[in-house]
């Protein structure tokens, strides 16, 4: 194995990793091909279950949301996937609003560059307005939002200096042609998608071309990618649960392709990190169909039809309010207000603060799925 780049000695001092163009010459082991059939088998299966939802774009609500969550806490934000969905519902969270601002702009920044992309494709335009959403009113803020940088960064532990730090990636100088190669590759077609997104994703942390927010903009890459490719019918695939819960594999992976070329290890880690998220995302979106066909039985013959609509709204967010229930569903605030008490009497929702007006209830049965930790074992 060979570095799959040059290093460039800058006037400082230091040197710089400028990745080569993709795509690399793969090897194409028993271990690579074995690991590629298993994520394709259960990706495979998961756009068969998407395919049979009743309506996919209301689960996907959730779903994006863990996976701003998690991606968010890779980069050290604290928030929860509760705090997160409570405070869209409109309830009083006991967070920074710093940090839940954070992560409802990855929500944003995803909603957005999924629109954006019927225009764009999967273009370095693309990733810039992206990075432009998700940084807007943020701590990075400052960090110019949608702007290729024009100054140096480095990655390394607080206060270490481009002389110290763990990985340099490319001077400013080369970022425009990086940028025209990674766009070219990713419009073609001849590697299998799994492979194709496992190296453009790499390539663009190498790339770094932003100076905040590179971490979270490769990731939302990945779920653009799978969206513009048509694998799944809806956006139900995140592979950022898998890069928290392996975080020190995630880097060391990244780090061994700058150093060495390890591009079979990081492959296959890549494809276990689908297969595996594939058939969390089937069990996770199985069990919350099984708990609403539980709770609309629980409710049919003896409750109302503003009962059955609000559990159609806790399919997208499991947090609601009297009053989002009223603007939800066009209905009085009265008729809400006595819709969810008679879930809360059912056992359905639970009442998670102290106050008399505007309370805020949770489906917590179904947070609990949402919430749970990632399944990583085959």
């Amino acid at each position: 194995m060979s570095q799959p780049g040059r290093r460039i000695q800058m006037p400082e001092g230091y040197s710089a990793f400028v990745p080569d163009a993709l795509p690399p010459v793969i090897d194409w082991t028993p271990r690579l091909v074995n690991a590629l059939s298993d994520a394709d088998r259960a990706i495979g299966r998961l756009a068969g279950e998407g395919r049979r939802l009743p309506n996919p774009h209301v689960l996907m609500r959730p779903f994006v949301a863990r996976e701003a969550v998690l991606s968010s806490r890779i980069e050290g934000t604290q928030a929860t996937l509760g705090e997160l969905l409570a405070a869209e519902a409109g309830a009083v969270v006991d967070r920074s609003p710093d940090d839940l601002r954070e992560v409802a702009n990855y929500v944003a920044a995803l909603e957005f560059g999924m629109a954006r992309m019927e225009e764009l494709g999967l273009s370095a335009r693309l990733l810039r307005e992206v990075h432009g959403r998700l940084m807007v009113g943020v701590r990075g803020g400052h960090a110019r939002p949608g702007e290729i940088r024009e100054v140096q960064n480095w990655l390394g532990v607080p206060g270490s200096t481009p002389h110290t730090a763990l990985y340099v990636p490319p001077p400013p100088s080369e970022l425009a042609t990086l940028l025209k190669d990674l766009e070219s590759f990713l419009g073609q077609s001849f590697l299998p998608p799994l492979v194709q997104i496992a190296l453009a994703h790499y390539q663009f942390e190498a790339i770094h071309p932003f100076l905040d927010g590179n971490g979270r903009v490769g990731r939302l890459l990945i779920t653009l990618f799978f969206h513009h490719r048509r694998i799944l019918p809806s956006p139900l695939l995140y592979l950022s649960a898998f890069f928290e819960a392996t975080r020190a594999d995630y880097y060391t992976g990244l780090r061994a392709v700058s150093d060495a070329g390890a591009w079979e290890d990081w492959i296959v880690y890549f494809a276990n990190g689908v297969a595996r998220q594939s058939e969390d995302a089937v069990d996770r979106s199985t069990r919350i169909l099984e708990l609403l066909d539980a709770w609309r039985l629980r409710v049919a013959g003896s409750g109302s039809d503003t009962q059955l609509r609000i559990i159609e709204l806790l399919a997208g967010n499991p947090f609601v309010t009297a009053m989002g229930v009223s603007e939800r569903l066009g209905v009085a605030r009265t008729t809400a207000t006595r819709g969810i008490a008679r879930l809360a009497d059912l056992g359905i929702l639970r009442q998670t603060d102290r106050k008399r007006r505007n309370r805020a209830f949770c489906a917590v049965d179904l947070l609990s799925v949402l919430e749970g930790p990632a399944t990583l074992s085959p």
